[in-house]
């Protein structure tokens, strides 16, 4: 039976023919305009294009004054057109002139109209124009008309991006950059330098046809391409690259639901309804989802725009029939450029080649990211004009320590880098022959070198770096890459394998530090002025008792005949601290009930952050078998001084005589009382920083795996004695800092920093 002909595919039709026409693009526009008014009985349809600077024009109208036309513009976020393309997501009303945004200019003549409706014309995920129709009474848009206009914008966003009405280079913001070296700011995702030739992942997806011509057809196309997605991902999952398991394979498996979402192939069929083709189809909604997630607040669902932006153009793909290997064009060190980039298409890639990958977006947690230090790739995310700057073929430089991207740098600055490449393996092959080579000084002390950790990735790295065990395993990631609550076997599994991989060295779990800037799909984000200082961490143990008695018993579980060692974050009273022991025990009594093998002792301890817990530390010494100072979160509280702050980040020193002193009490406290206490933060990983806390009396140091080589090197030529002397000597020092005071020091007594 030949499929029916809807008044929006009849739409699209006209349409269609309209632009496949001769004649220049504004008059095809004028045309396009008048169509659309006649065919949704609107007395009014306008399209205002975006120019650069964020400047919205009125290129063609039908119903309003034909003189306004290039000569109203606004800024994006101005009235409701410049509110439509700050959201990117449409605007219906009844009421126009009602609303707070509205903005009447006298030059268009449309204070009689009451209805408004606005969709944006995407294009890769920019708003690059605004679709309007308006009535002069007043009524609210059927969603059938809203979905309409929204298929029209997407078959214009072909018209806008040929350039005829809007020249390409006019977007550029800097065209004097071009061609010239230029330096790029952005955020450290996963740590490394790489260098090599701009390769953009994804070419652009073209979608040369898209009015179907059977709707049936259409469909068959669609449901055929998800099935061989489906089975690429299938492949995906059991890649070799990724056979040794951990939370990055989790990831793919996650990754891999999202193809099987229901609502996703809805929205699509409900496209090709509408009169699209398959693969326009799937473009149209993908335009939609990610503008629409762009907006969400909540990071988890925010971070998951690549998972689906890979998703679309895989499947965009398989529609038109593309089999060419993208990713086999990789013959040469590559630097990856994208905005975004899905975890699968990452594993795709041949690492013998891709040294570095520079994002527009992307985040710590993002997936990519998960994938992308699995695979050991340095990662810069949050670049600001990436796209716009670097031209495929270009040399690029990629240096995640000082957070910078050189495209096109100059010699003096490729040669800089090479020789910092030449020095790094210089310094690893180094450190690799030191690996079983004691922590000890000059003059037989020593100190225990532990490694952070957490994911099973991090692993092999125990025995890489001769790490005597994990001083800080971080057991949230797990929860903050799942979209649900993990259940108690995955947390066992996880558990398990860090404790196997272990051997006889020692491994200490740290409860869930999840909140602040740490969110989990699974819990509800509440908006906190000071989310650092809110509910985060032991806060949200103790209110969901749940979430802590389910991995406390996956932690029980995992450590069965041998001994577990578990600790607390964010205490900030001893009676915290007892709460959080009587679930543990309820565990454990509930272990003995039904039978399980229980551990050969837990050993629990908890984390020093916050100051209060100072005052009370006689008394947390008996309830307590180890301490972790937990420096990252202790001293940002100590100065009052949030480290997120740019504006802060160099205004306290943490070798200040007063964080020096408070960290010497916590120290002696703890070997007087006979209870073994680590530093796990950041400032335990730098050679600086480490030659002060060894002065201290810090025997145990928890630090990132490529901290201990550099770490262990210091310690080895240090006299203990001179240098505990020298610190205490500085210790009530009213100086700013004593860094520079430690730097000659270190200069004078050739100790290697």
């Amino acid at each position: 039976m030949p499929d029916t002909v809807s008044q929006p595919r009849l739409l699209l039709r006209r349409l269609h023919s309209v632009m496949a026409g001769g004649g220049k693009a504004q008059a095809k526009l004028d045309r396009v305009v008048r169509v659309i008014a006649q065919n949704m009985v609107a007395e009014v349809c306008s399209i205002y294009l975006t120019r650069a600077g964020g400047v919205l024009e009125l290129f063609a109208t039908e119903g309003l004054k034909e003189e306004a036309v290039h000569k109203t513009r606004m800024q994006i976020g101005e009235g409701l057109v410049g509110l439509v393309a700050e959201r990117g997501l449409p605007l219906n009303l009844s009421e126009a002139p009602q609303h707070p945004r509205f903005v009447y200019r006298p030059e268009t003549g449309e204070d009689i109209y009451h209805s408004f409706l606005g969709v944006p014309i995407l294009r890769s995920g920019k708003v690059s124009g605004i679709l309007v129709v308006q009535n002069v009474t007043p009524r609210r848009y059927r969603p059938e008309e809203v979905e309409a206009l929204q298929t029209i914008s997407m078959v214009m966003a072909e018209l806008v991006s040929s350039g005829e009405l809007v020249g390409r280079d006019e977007l550029f913001e800097d065209a004097s950059s071009i061609g010239n070296p230029i330096t790029l700011d952005g955020s450290m995702l996963a740590s490394g330098i790489g260098a090599g030739a701009a390769v953009f992942h994804q070419p652009q997806i073209h979608i040369t046809k898209t009015i179907a011509d059977s709707i049936k057809e259409e469909r068959v196309r669609l449901e055929n391409a998800i099935a061989e997605m489906r089975l690429q991902l299938e492949n995906l999952v059991e890649h070799p690259d990724l056979a040794h398991g951990g939370e990055h394979r989790e990831v793919l498996e996650t990754y891999r639901m999202f193809a099987y979402d229901q609502g996703w192939q809805d929205k699509m069929h409900a496209a090709i309804s509408l009169g699209l083709t398959a693969d326009a189809a799937v473009d149209r909604v993908h335009q939609e989802n990610k503008a629409r997630m762009a907006k969400i607040r909540d990071p988890y669902l925010r971070e998951r725009i690549g998972d689906f932006e890979d998703l679309a153009i895989r499947l965009i793909r398989i529609i038109q029939g593309d089999t060419t290997d993208h990713h086999s064009k990789l013959i040469e060190d590559s630097v990856l450029i994208a905005r975004n980039i899905g975890p699968a298409e990452l594993v795709e890639y041949d690492p013998q080649y891709l040294k570095a990958i520079a994002l527009e977006e992307g985040s710590s947690t993002a997936h990519v990211t998960i994938i992308a230090r699995a695979m050991g790739i340095p990662v810069l995310g949050r670049v600001s004009g990436l796209l716009d700057h670097v031209e495929p073929g270009e040399d690029v430089i990629v240096d995640t320590n000082s957070e910078h991207v050189y495209v096109r740098p100059a010699d003096d600055v490729i040669d800089t880098y090479r020789e910092t490449l030449a020095l790094q393996e210089q310094l690893h092959a180094a450190y690799d022959a030191e690996r079983d080579l004691p922590a000890e000084t000059l003059d037989g002390h020593r100190v225990n070198l532990f490694m952070n950790a957490g994911l099973l990735v991090d692993l092999p790295s125990l025995d890489r770096t001769g790490a005597e065990g994990i001083g800080l395993f971080r057991t949230e990631f797990q929860f903050m890459v799942s979209p649900a609550l993990p259940k108690v076997d995955e947390q066992t599994r996880i558990y398990t394998a860090a404790m196997k991989a272990a051997g006889d060295r020692p491994v200490v779990f740290r409860t869930l530090d999840i909140g602040g800037d740490k969110q989990v799909p699974f819990l509800p984000r509440e908006d906190e002025e000071n989310p650092a200082m809110g509910w985060r961490a032991i806060r949200i143990a103790l209110d969901r008792p749940a979430l802590l008695r389910f991995q406390l018993r996956a932690l029980l579980y995992a450590a069965a005949g041998k001994t577990l060692h578990v600790m607390f974050p964010m205490i900030a009273e001893v009676a915290e601290l007892r709460r959080c022991k009587a679930i543990l025990q309820k565990e454990i009594d509930r272990l003995e009930k039904f039978d399980k093998t229980p551990p050969v002792a837990v050993k629990v301890g908890c984390m020093f952050e916050v100051p209060s817990l100072s005052w009370q530390l006689d008394s947390l010494m008996k309830e307590i078998d180890f301490l972790s100072i937990g420096t990252n979160d202790l001293m940002q509280f100590f100065f009052a001084c949030d480290r997120s702050n740019p504006k802060l980040a160099d205004r306290y020193d943490l070798l200040a005589p007063p964080v020096l002193a408070f960290l010497h009490m916590i120290v002696q406290t703890c070997k007087e009382a006979g209870v073994p206490v680590t530093l796990c933060g950041e400032m335990g990983g730098r050679p600086i920083e480490a030659m002060a806390l060894v002065a201290l009396g810090l025997e145990r140091l928890s630090i990132s795996p490529t901290s201990i080589g550099p770490v262990k090197r210091m310690i080895r030529s240090v006299h203990m004695e001179k240098l505990r002397e020298f610190l205490m000597a500085n210790l009530n020092s009213t100086e700013h800092s004593i860094r520079d005071s430690l730097l000659l020091f270190a200069r004078d007594h050739n100790i290697k920093l």
